[in-house]
C-alpha cells in the first residue's frame, strides 16, 4: 500500500471562455491540499482567455496556448505532460467544489484507483439547478455507465497509470469511452459520498445533442455489447419518461 501523500495532476481545456475561465483556475488554486499540480491547455484563445491566464501563471504548474484538432486532443496533451499519481480534468466553467475538496477526496480511503462523487449543475448565470438525474452509484465500476452516465467527468479522480489517450473518433462524447477503459482496469473505487464539482451546463455535448447520443450508443455497443445496449436503452428511454413525468426537466 502507498501511504505517501498523492500528487494530482489537474487539467483545464479551454478555447475562447474568458467569462468562465477565472473562476476555474480559482476553485483549482485555492485547493488546500498541497500535492497539485495544475495544467492548462489552451487552444489560442483570441478573446482574452488568455490574458487571464498570465495574470495566475505563478501558480500554475504549466500551460500552453496554441492550436489544437477539438477537446479531446487538447486533453490528450494535458495527459502527455501529466505527472501526477492521479488525473482530474476540470475543464473551463467548471468549479471543484469547495477549497477542501480535493484534501476531503483522499483523506475519504487510501490508495484506490478511483474515487468519484456527486456533482452540482449550473447554469450560465451560475445558479443551481440541483443534482444531476443519474444518481452516483454506491459502487462504481466500468458496468456502471450501462444505463447512462451516472457520475460525472468532473467528479472523477482516476490514477493516472489505468488511463490512455482519449480516442479522438469520439468528437463529444469520447470521455465516457476514456472513463470507462480506464475503469475496467480499476481494482479499488470509492465514494467518496462528497460533492466533488461544479458543472457548467450546456457545451458542445447540448449542443449537437443527437451526435452525441449516436456515439454514446457506439460506445456503450462496444463495451457492453450491441444487445445488451439495445436493452439497456429500452430502460434509460423509461427511466427518462418517468423523470420528466415527475420533475418537467432532464438534467444530465
Amino acid at each position: 500500500m502507498n501511504t505517501a501523500a498523492p500528487k494530482l495532476s489537474v487539467i483545464t481545456v479551454v478555447y475562447n471562455n474568458v467569462r468562465d475561465i477565472e473562476r476555474t483556475i480559482q476553485s483549482v488554486i485555492n485547493q488546500t491540499y498541497p500535492h497539485i499540480e495544475y495544467l492548462i491547455i489552451d487552444g489560442a484563445s483570441t478573446d482574452g482567455t488568455v490574458d487571464i491566464i498570465k495574470q495566475y501563471a505563478k501558480h500554475v504548474t504549466r500551460w500552453i496556448s496554441e492550436p489544437d484538432k477539438g477537446i479531446y486532443d487538447a486533453m490528450n496533451k494535458g495527459l502527455t505532460v501529466a505527472t501526477g499519481d492521479y488525473v482530474l480534468f476540470m475543464n473551463s466553467g467548471d468549479e471543484i467544489y469547495a477549497p477542501d475538496t480535493v484534501a476531503q477526496v483522499f483523506a475519504s480511503a487510501p490508495d484506490a484507483d478511483i474515487y468519484y462523487g456527486e456533482t452540482e449543475l449550473f447554469n450560465e448565470h451560475w445558479e443551481s439547478l440541483g443534482l444531476r438525474r443519474h444518481s452516483v452509484p454506491d459502487q462504481f465500476s466500468w458496468r456502471s455507465f450501462r444505463y447512462g452516465m451516472n457520475v460525472s467527468h468532473q467528479a472523477l479522480y482516476i490514477r493516472r497509470s489505468l488511463t490512455g489517450p482519449y480516442d479522438v473518433r469520439y468528437q463529444l462524447s469520447a470521455d465516457i469511452d476514456w472513463v470507462i477503459r480506464a475503469a475496467k482496469r480499476a481494482e479499488k473505487t470509492v465514494n467518496t459520498r462528497l460533492l466533488v464539482a461544479k458543472y457548467l451546463v450546456g457545451g458542445l455535448s447540448k449542443k449537437r445533442h443527437w451526435q452525441s447520443l449516436r456515439e454514446r450508443f457506439l460506445i456503450f455497443s462496444r463495451h457492453y455489447g450491441l444487445i445488451p445496449n439495445l436493452i439497456n436503452h429500452v430502460v434509460i428511454a423509461f427511466n427518462l419518461a418517468v423523470y420528466y413525468i415527475r420533475h418537467g426537466k432532464t438534467n444530465d
